[in-house]
């Protein structure tokens, strides 16, 4: 089996800030979990791709007056959706039918947790966007190593996007110039490094460590 760290060391110079803002790695566990669920990684993948292009909308929609922010977010929007209908697309060709399933617990793991200050609650949702694209480019990069071709090469063509988008985030919540920048971002670094190591039930994108193999 492909370890977590063998496929971080694989990785493209651009994706090593990556790793290194990450406070820990995907469990090996997550990885071999994967590929014994090619249908909800792919079904996921795709509602992860429309969630994301829905929050830079939403940002650009409530905070009118940050220009840098409207063009960062109008940029990230437009990858996400035509990332969306790349997914789509691949699953049509395989067959897989687009259903409903149920969102893993990660985004509202970390979101039950932003601020009621409007100030802090801004710095809050760019820093768990951050987290969320920062852990999408890592495990494009180890999923990039063990499936088959085609999808290698799709997942490897998103780690550029992947790895900017998690930058503009960052710069963005340093923009706002808020004092608890740095604390905020410890903070949440804890709770995604908890939410990705701690047992979970249901397998999807972001989940954390199977719970067989947690239990075993």
């Amino acid at each position: 089996m492909i370890r977590a760290t063998e496929c971080r060391a694989a990785g493209a110079a651009f994706t090593e800030p990556v790793c290194s803002f990450l406070c820990c790695e995907t469990p090996d566990e997550w990885l071999a979990e994967a590929l014994n669920h090619p249908e909800e990684l792919l079904i996921d993948h795709a509602n992860c791709e429309k969630k994301a292009a829905a929050t830079a909308m939403k940002l650009m929609y409530r905070y009118t007056d940050n220009a840098t922010l409207l063009a960062k977010m109008s940029q990230l929007a437009r990858e996400e959706l035509l990332h969306f209908q790349q997914v789509v697309e691949l699953m049509r060709e395989r067959g897989i039918k687009y259903t409903q399933i149920t969102p893993s617990r990660y985004a509202a793991g970390l979101r039950q947790h932003i601020s009621h200050s409007e100030s802090l609650a801004l710095v809050d949702t760019l820093l768990i966007g951050a987290y969320i694209e920062a852990r999408s480019c890592e495990r494009f990069e180890m999923l990039a190593q063990v499936l088959d071709p085609e999808l290698s090469k799709f997942y490897r063509n998103l780690l550029r996007s992947e790895a900017r988008h998690f930058q503009d985030y960052l710069m963005l919540a340093y923009e706002t110039g808020h004092a608890e920048v740095d604390a905020r971002l410890e903070f949440f670094g804890e709770v995604e490094k908890n939410l990705i190591l701690a047992p979970d039930e249901t397998f999807r994108f972001h989940s954390g460590t199977p719970l067989a193999s947690a239990l075993g």
